[in-house]
């Protein structure tokens, strides 16, 4: 069997660390081991990791006395691992049933993918008890043909508990880049796939991601401009490294400055016909989006966004235009947790 070591990086996550090892644990088809790292945490972390490595062989542990954050954690966990296959894991999130076992049997059969993922349900207290585990195909791109789908939506397509690395890729990369905190992840799926193909496993959950309501994604990175600048850093970062090396690198770098300029103003538009006060101001939106896109006075978007900046809206209009929002961002839900990737600038 394939051999897959899960990276589970813990700081002051105990009370979810047992659940999140039995997921892996109890995974079939492939010879699983688990390294768990403690980065100095001041919960039961610690003594929970004992108790795990005495009760199970494959779980070894790692504490760190001093915190050294969550990037140095990371990257240390990846540096160790020998398998096939390597997953990094937060200690709150969960992998469902078979889920590495379907990513192995993809990487077996097609040597030319480094990153298999698929879809990840969402949850905060109680995991979901609903999980879809038959397959129903799979989605093998080109790396640079998925590259250029985040290029031109300018969006990130994993969440990250669903992603399954092969090692020689990871380890051909390098792990996340300490200048990127909030989207080290987007950079890392796209750098491996400037290096290897990219695989989807269809019509199963294959991990389950947990929020939180005072996470550092609802507080400290609250806010879609704080996102696009993350992504755009992500995008930058990528094609500064292995990315930079694929053949149309500079057309794709200047697509992703595009639709993220693109999505700014989207987003204003939204916000204005939908009343909404934005979490920024509308000044800094445009300045992040002319810093993008230089051209902006001069496309469709722009004058949408000064039309409709004139317009008084009813509040029937602004209603309609709720639900159409609504409406727009079930459709594209709906069809990226199908298809794995956007279609659409957000």
């Amino acid at each position: 069997m394939s051999t897959v070591q899960v990276v589970i990086p813990c700081y002051n996550y105990g009370r979810y660390l047992r659940a999140c090892v039995a997921s892996v644990l109890s995974q079939r088809d492939v010879d699983v081991s688990v390294l768990i790292i403690d980065d100095c945490s001041s919960d039961d972390s610690l003594e929970v990791c004992r108790e795990l490595a005495a009760e199970d062989r494959r779980v070894s542990f790692i504490h760190h006395p001093v915190n050294k954050g969550h990037i140095a954690t990371y990257n240390e966990g990846l540096e160790l691992v020998t398998s096939d296959y390597v997953v990094l894991l937060s200690a709150d999130d969960l992998l469902t049933p078979g889920s590495l076992g379907r990513a192995a049997d993809l990487m077996d059969k097609h040597p030319s993918v480094g990153l298999v993922y698929g879809h990840s349900l969402t949850f905060q207290e109680v995991p979901p008890s609903t999980i879809r585990t038959r397959v129903s195909g799979w989605t093998i791109w080109p790396g640079a043909e998925w590259i250029e789908k985040m290029c031109v939506t300018g969006r990130n397509f994993i969440i990250c508990p669903e992603v399954v690395l092969r090692t020689s890729i990871q380890h051909r990369i390098g792990g996340y880049d300490p200048k990127l905190p909030h989207s080290g992840d987007m950079e890392m799926w796209l750098r491996a796939a400037a290096v290897s193909d990219v695989g989807r496993i269809k019509g199963v959950d294959q991990a389950c991601y947990r929020t939180h309501p005072l996470s550092m994604q609802r507080t400290v990175h609250a806010g879609l401009l704080f996102d696009l600048k993350g992504r755009f850093a992500a995008f930058k970062s990528a094609f500064e490294k292995d990315a930079g090396k694929l053949p149309e690198a500079g057309r794709l770098f200047n697509d992703a400055r595009r639709a993220l300029s693109r999505t700014a103003i989207r987003h204003l538009q939204q916000s204005i016909k939908c009343g909404v006060k934005l979490e920024d101001t509308p000044e800094a939106y445009e300045k992040f989006a002319i810093s993008m896109n230089p051209d902006l006075a001069n496309t469709a978007e722009w004058c949408a966004l000064e039309r409709i900046r004139k317009q008084k809206q009813s509040r029937l209009e602004t209603w309609v235009a709720r639900k159409l929002v609504s409406l727009r961002w079930r459709v594209t839900w709906d069809q990226w947790r199908r298809s794995g990737v956007h279609r659409y600038i957000q």
